[in-house]
């Protein structure tokens, strides 16, 4: 087993990395940035216009709602820990490739948000929406089989390996800061992510809506007085950034070849452009055109990496910690602020992890239930699906940072291969939802999605229901 995991973490890792997914994320960013005329940099303001919109029935998820549900996912350890790792061992170059891949792959976040708008379906007993690349794979493609695989694999990345990175993160950042026993710790997590997850959809919305807001915006405000601090030294920051992602400074770590490859893989870790798990989350919201979720989904990756990740770089990288290799992920986070703030840095960025973190478990446990439904619905399925998520985070909670971070991005490449394939086959849908959106908003309209406005759309089973009552009324 062992040999296994070694192979898995390595060899096999090191190719998905280097090779396929590089090509595939920059190629398809680029090529769905061009065909949308640079959607996510033109209709910006439209996007947060958008967030303030409710739900389209009282009882939905409303388009903020499913924005905090995907960044409760987003915005987690990859924006503390992971961006300290990446610049550990890529050097400060790894922070442009981030960079890149987020202003890139927004597009790719646009697309597959939009696409599983379009082919989300209905809760029968909650009322509620559920969808991602599972239901798209199935409807659009007509491929069951690769929508099972997809749900099989984001169900263990997310629900399993991913909630034991956020739980392994948590326990160490209390361990440093307050001396606490992990155990407990971890225990503690494990009994209240069983309260929420437990709770359904609408708990969860809660949970995420709750938390998001207040704990970037404390994190955003920090970043900002530490810059602030030392202003006169950020265009040296920059420097340093842009000579270590060609190689012209390393710096730390391995050149370019480090700093792109850790770049784009925290990046994506972070920011899950083109990965298939936010879509879960843009399902679910309850709008009258599914390019309005597309947008915000959009917008999620600025929000992460463009803005908090950025917070956490430029932290690190004037501090100068990152020169040392004392210290590793969240510890050197710390570390970071302890130089720039005191000694109750360590204090802040614990509890900061808990809630960054603990979102990410409620948001990716979520991504899991849905798959889950896809492959089997019934409600002993999801229990044993709910008691392994437990599992995982009581395991993460205690396991060696090394180990539960290359298993993630393992599962992570393997998922992201598969939802890129069917966004480029799928891409020309969303293109045509896009184009009739911005036909609406010229004719001064509130946008209103219907089936016949694209030529050939089947199975958008959901906007089919709604158009009916519609007829009738009519008629």
């Amino acid at each position: 087993m062992e040999e296994v995991i070694n192979w898995l973490t390595a060899d096999f890792s090191h190719f998905l990395w280097s090779y396929v997914l590089i090509i595939m994320l920059i190629g398809l960013g680029l090529y769905f940035t061009v065909r949308t005329k640079f959607v996510q940099f033109r209709m910006i303001g439209e996007m947060l216009r958008l967030l303030g919109e409710g739900a389209v029935k009282k009882k939905g998820v409303s388009s903020f709602q499913a924005f905090c549900i995907s960044t409760a996912s987003r915005v987690g350890t990859g924006n503390l820990a992971g961006v300290a790792i990446a610049i550990s061992f890529g050097g400060p170059g790894a922070v442009f490739w981030m960079w890149l891949i987020a202003l890139i792959g927004s597009s790719s976040a646009f697309v597959e948000s939009t696409l599983a708008q379009i082919y989300k379906v209905k809760d029968k007993k909650s009322g509620t929406f559920r969808g991602g690349p599972a239901y798209y794979m199935e409807k659009a493609l007509n491929a069951r089989w690769m929508g099972v695989l997809f749900a099989m694999i984001i169900s263990v990345t997310f629900g399993l390996a991913f909630n034991s990175v956020q739980a392994n993160t948590v326990t160490n950042a209390f361990h440093h800061a307050f001396g606490f026993d992990m155990y407990w710790t971890g225990l503690g997590i494990t009994a209240v992510t069983a309260f929420i997850i437990f709770g359904g959809i609408k708990r969860i919305a809660k949970a995420a809506e709750w938390m998001v807001p207040p704990m970037a915006g404390m994190y955003i405000l920090l970043a900002a007085y530490v810059m602030i601090k030392n202003f006169g030294e950020l265009p040296q920051v920059f420097s340093l950034i842009f000579q270590s992602a060609f190689g012209l400074n390393e710096a730390v770590g391995g050149g370019f070849g480090a700093a792109m490859m850790l770049g784009i893989k925290r990046g994506l870790f972070s920011n899950e452009a083109g990965m298939g798990s936010a879509p879960n989350a843009a399902a679910t919201a309850d709008v009258s055109h599914p390019v309005k979720q597309g947008l915000i989904q959009s917008l999620g990756v600025f929000v992460d990496t463009l803005v908090i990740c950025s917070c956490t770089a430029f932290i690190i990288l004037l501090s100068g910690v990152y020169k040392s290799a004392e210290s590793n992920g969240i510890v050197l986070t710390q570390s970071a602020l302890n130089t720039e703030i005191g000694p109750w840095a360590a204090v802040f960025i614990a509890i900061l992890i808990l809630l960054f973190a603990f979102s990410s478990i409620v948001g990716n446990y979520y991504y899991g239930e849905s798959n889950i439904e896809f492959i089997k619905p019934g409600r002993v399925w999801l229990t044993i699906y709910r008691l392994a998520v437990i599992g995982m985070v009581a395991f993460g909670s205690l396991a060696s940072l090394e180990t539960v971070w290359s298993l993630a991005d393992v599962f992570m490449g393997i998922m992201a291969v598969i939802n890129l394939v069917a966004i480029a086959l799928l891409g020309k849908i969303a293109f045509a939802a896009l184009n009739d959106y911005q036909k609406q908003k010229k004719a001064g309209k509130n946008p209103v999605f219907s089936v016949s406005n694209i030529d050939g759309l089947k199975n958008a089973e959901c906007w089919e229901a709604e158009e009916q009552p519609a007829l009738k009324k009519e008629a």
